[in-house]
């Protein structure tokens, strides 16, 4: 494409975070240490965890660079940098979560594929650009619409980049179409984060914004934008991503059973402790992060220090000085986590617990032998952790 490439080879990577702990070197994918993550409501830039499939695409001209708009509509039209920022401009507070996060913590139960993840394959920043229900109106897809009259029903992001699993080809992922011209659904086409224009590795110049979804549907580095009657016949919406039961393996695996993976389910894990911890005997702070998907707030985080036997209730927040209620959205961001809060008395070793229940009741399940499943997708059983008295700084 004009103005961008998405190159064979990783010999032109951008620079990372010294502190990232590399889980795949090429392609590169890397999460922060889980201290990083309750530092700050917003995730820095860099400490935001890192999820590609193939080479970082390199924007060489930016005045040449456009997303091909196409498929079941009267007229393809081709779409310009300048013409996104012509745009009315909107941003949003949404978390992404990597469906593979909490993975290594399942395959320690029984192996799993997949690139390897502790508990920080997830991050929240401040997304801006134009509402993707503005830039269909370009093409005449009205707000609210749920099938264009050629029979479009569904909306197909392709990226630039070359993936193994596409033989090569580029990265694809759609959503429905009623979701895309949903203002409320706040789908973005992102060209800011943080308040800063998008870097390399988070999908510059052009990405997908797709609120409380799993992060593979927000696409970086848009390449086109294709209207179609059925979902993404792509290799991670088909053979990717999607939810199995522990019965089962890749010997009866048949991938058309079950549907794409959209919406992430309530999660929350403890990042002031690593899974075995040294601490004095005494008060301390358990901090952590609870999260769900659909737009789902957090209506209670459960602490327990004694493997869950009995439970108190965590403190939670995201803006400073304003209370978190989890269904009022003039005042939480809604597609964003909670931070969490709990002091607790440790005289002797313990497992320390946690768990949170949404604004639907949702909740984590217990157990992640449960959950097990030969992608490691979508890890949201209680996170566990060990503390030992000792000697300690914590």
């Amino acid at each position: 494409m004009p103005g961008i490439r998405g190159p064979s080879d990783y010999s032109q990577e951008p620079p990372r975070h010294p502190c990232l702990k590399i889980n795949s070197k090429e392609p590169f994918n890397a999460e922060p240490p889980r201290s990083a993550l309750v530092s700050s409501y917003v995730t820095p830039v860099d400490l935001f965890y890192k999820r590609n499939h193939g080479p970082i695409p390199i924007v060489e001209d930016i005045e040449r660079y456009s997303v091909t708009l196409s498929g079941l509509i009267g007229h393809p039209k081709e779409v310009f940098m300048r013409d996104i920022w012509k745009l009315p401009k909107y941003t949003v507070t949404a978390t992404l979560q990597c469906a593979g996060n909490r993975r290594t913590a399942m395959s320690n139960t029984r192996k799993v594929r997949g690139v390897g993840w502790d508990i920080s394959a997830l991050g929240n920043a401040i997304w801006g650009g134009a509402r993707l229900a503005d830039v269909l109106e370009l093409i005449g897809i009205p707000k609210l619409t749920s099938m264009t009259p050629s029979g479009g029903k569904h909306v197909e992001f392709v990226s630039i980049d070359k993936c193994k699993e596409e033989k090569g080809g580029p990265y694809k992922a759609s959503i429905p179409l009623s979701q895309a011209t949903n203002p409320v659904a706040d789908v973005l086409l992102a060209y800011e984060m943080n308040g800063e224009t998008l870097n390399r590795d988070h999908g510059y110049p052009l990405r997908v914004i797709v609120p409380g979804v799993i992060g593979a549907r927000s696409v970086k580095w848009l390449d086109s934008i294709n209207i179609i009657a059925e979902e993404c016949q792509g290799f991670f919406m088909q053979k990717d991503y999607k939810m199995f039961p522990p019965s089962v393996d890749w010997d009866n695996i048949n991938w058309s059973t079950r549907r794409p993976q959209m919406d992430f389910p309530v999660q929350s894990a403890i990042c002031s402790l690593e899974d075995v911890s040294v601490v004095k005997q005494g008060k301390i702070t358990i901090k952590g992060y609870a999260v769900s998907g659909g737009g789902r707030g957090i209506e209670r985080v459960d602490i327990s220090i004694d493997g869950g036997k009995t439970w108190i209730e965590a403190s939670k927040y995201q803006k400073t000085g304003i209370p978190y209620i989890s269904d009022d959205e003039s005042s939480t961001d809604k597609w964003a986590w909670v931070l969490f809060e709990a002091e607790v008395n440790v005289s002797h070793s313990a497992e320390i617990v946690a768990k949170a229940v949404d604004s639907s009741a949702n909740v984590q399940p217990e157990n992640v032998g449960d959950i097990w499943n030969l992608r490691g997708i979508l890890n949201t059983s209680w996170h566990r952790v060990q503390v030992r008295v000792g000697q300690s700084n914590l």
